[in-house]
């Protein structure tokens, strides 16, 4: 095992459970992105909340800021070392985990990882997440309808998440763009499409400033974007600012994903048009049972019926539902938002 890097590189939040039944004491790891993120702190009480049910001892490590990498391999290694049965990983780099995954699949842990599929997706015993292709459609659709006619004139801004373009990012910017009615270049990638509607894409790092600074790059490119597409709320946020200091912030439809508290009030608020909501709390809950069935039996977990991961389901929130694009209001939103 490669030495493990210094405790101090951990962000590290512990509880501890009692026996698992039938005497014998099992321990699992949770490792998000970040320790702040609302997503990733609903996935943690999630987590925390089942595994005191079930009487296991749960560890979650977080990197330090998103991306990450090198912290999160540490707490995989930790994980081994300290003998957990199982691991949820939301992975900063698909890619560049695989090999700490492995090892740890090796040593005989369950490994799920949760929201971000691993590249390649096989690498994990199981993925837990949203259809993250399935809530850019969603957020695509009800913007085309939404435009009519106009749609086919859109100016379109696509504010994606990091440059290295991790398959959460990849999925929703082109279900968005698929249900939009645009045609896909590579669909494992963005950026490649060729529809003149277009007008360019820009990173935010998933944040509100990030957001703000992509949103400004897009208007100096062309001012007259009248759409622009969000990898999540905080961005979308930071679009809306950008936005509203030049006096567009009443004539540009943003959508976005996510579905935590704030971006619902956004959407309520008139800031967002429509977001697809996600069940954080849902995909750690479930992923401790997982972890439990493993240690009891052996037992792995199956995919949902169709899908090569299993579905923690999404729903669309908007306050002007469109003709033909199933949604929910804000006040159901609300019930079942996060953060």
């Amino acid at each position: 095992m490669k030495k493990l890097l210094a405790s101090s590189a951990l962000v590290l939040a512990a509880t501890a459970g009692t026996a698992f039944a039938g005497g014998h004491g099992v321990s699992a790891c949770l490792i998000t992105k970040t320790d702040t993120n609302p997503f990733f702190v609903k996935m943690r009480e999630g987590a925390e909340a089942k595994a005191a049910e079930m009487g296991i001892t749960l560890n979650s490590y977080a990197g330090k800021v998103d991306g990450d990498h090198e912290t999160q391999v540490a707490a995989i290694e930790t994980c081994i070392a300290n003998g957990a049965k199982g691991i949820l990983l939301t992975a900063s780099d698909t890619s560049s985990i695989v090999p700490a995954v492995n090892q740890a699949r090796e040593a005989g842990l369950l490994v799920i990882a949760l929201d971000t599929p691993l590249d390649p997706m096989d690498s994990a015993d199981m993925t837990f997440a949203t259809d993250n292709f399935l809530a850019g459609e969603l957020i695509g659709q009800w913007a085309a309808a939404a435009l009519g006619a106009d749609a086919a004139n859109a100016k379109i801004g696509m504010l994606d998440l990091a440059v290295s373009q991790p398959t959460v990012g990849v999925l929703r910017d082109q279900g968005f763009l698929q249900g939009f009615g645009i045609d896909l270049g590579d669909p494992n990638k963005w950026g490649d499409e060729t529809d003149s509607r277009i007008v360019g894409n820009d990173v935010t790092a998933g944040n509100e400033e990030g957001g703000r600074k992509a949103m400004e790059n897009l208007l100096a490119k062309d001012p007259m974007i009248n759409v622009v597409y969000t990898i999540n709320e905080p961005a979308a946020a930071g679009a809306y600012e950008a936005l509203k200091s030049i006096g567009r912030e009443n004539d540009v439809l943003i959508v976005s994903v996510d579905g935590g508290c704030p971006g619902v009030q956004n959407v309520k608020d008139g800031v967002i048009g429509a977001t697809s909501q996600q069940y954080p709390l849902l995909m750690a809950s479930k992923g401790i049972e997982a972890i439990a069935a493993w240690a009891k039996d052996g037992t792995k977990p199956q995919a949902s019926a169709g899908k090569d991961f299993f579905d923690t389901g999404v729903a669309l929130v908007t306050d002007k539902p469109a003709p033909g694009v199933e949604s929910i209001d804000t006040t159901a939103g609300t019930d079942l938002c996060w953060g």
